[in-house]
């Protein structure tokens, strides 16, 4: 490899950056294409594809053969509240390769006992936020029904390139909620980027049914595939 591919991933992995490297086959010659120059390059559909499937693999464009290693960061999972909903969707998440954090103010709640295997941070989310931004590949989940938990926290997030913002609610809260978004300066664009009610329509009803119908929709936003019965759809 090349001091200078290897150079520009190792400073793009430091800094969560994504991006793919190209390495032609018949000759060996390689390039480090970061996400944001995707569009530039003559594979950018491939680029893409790539990234958003998280799978190395061989590509073909004008009869020339390419290996494409992707290096993403690894996703993160924030909870806005040490609720039950949490309880299970953590370790879910988990499971499904998800870095996940805890956050809620409320110090009865966010404790390592209720949470053993999941970085707790008992802090108001602005704050805790600050110290570690949400980007592009990141999920934040609105659990609290609590609007000064949670409403900071979706400012922050919708300002941010999140992959998946969920907010628990009925229709009803969540109407509030945009009321909410749009006087702090929101639009409809913006807005429609929160799922809401948060979790895919499985009927669920106690908090692990919940939280399944929630890690189920977020690996959908990640992989920006539609559901099936979406696609089917007229």
């Amino acid at each position: 490899m090349r001091l200078d591919v290897l150079k520009a991933m190792n400073a793009a992995r430091r800094e969560r950056r994504a991006g793919v490297m190209i390495t032609r086959l018949a000759d060996g010659d390689q390039r480090f294409v970061e996400a944001a120059g995707f569009g530039a390059d003559p594979l950018a559909d491939s680029l893409e594809t790539a990234l958003r499937m998280g799978k190395s693999g061989v590509v073909s464009l004008g009869g020339a053969e390419y290996f494409l290693t992707v290096q993403a960061p690894s996703l993160r999972l924030t909870l806005i509240g040490a609720v039950h909903i949490s309880q299970a969707l953590a370790p879910m998440a988990r499971i499904a390769g998800l870095d996940v954090t805890v956050i809620d103010p409320r110090t009865a709640f966010a404790t390592p006992e209720r949470f053993p295997d999941t970085p707790v941070v008992a802090e108001w989310p602005e704050d805790a936020l600050a110290a570690a931004p949400p980007d592009r590949f990141t999920a934040v989940c609105l659990l609290t029904h609590d609007p000064k938990i949670d409403d900071p926290a979706l400012v922050v997030a919708l300002r941010a390139d999140c992959f998946y913002i969920g907010a628990l609610g009925s229709k009803k809260t969540h109407a509030k909620r945009l009321e909410r978004m749009r006087a702090s300066g929101f639009d409809d664009a913006a807005l429609a980027r929160i799922h809401a009610p948060i979790g895919l329509d499985i009927g669920a009803v106690s908090p692990a049914e919940i939280a399944v119908s929630i890690i189920g929709e977020i690996v959908a936003a990640q992989r920006r595939r539609p559901l099936r019965s979406e696609a089917a759809a007229p």
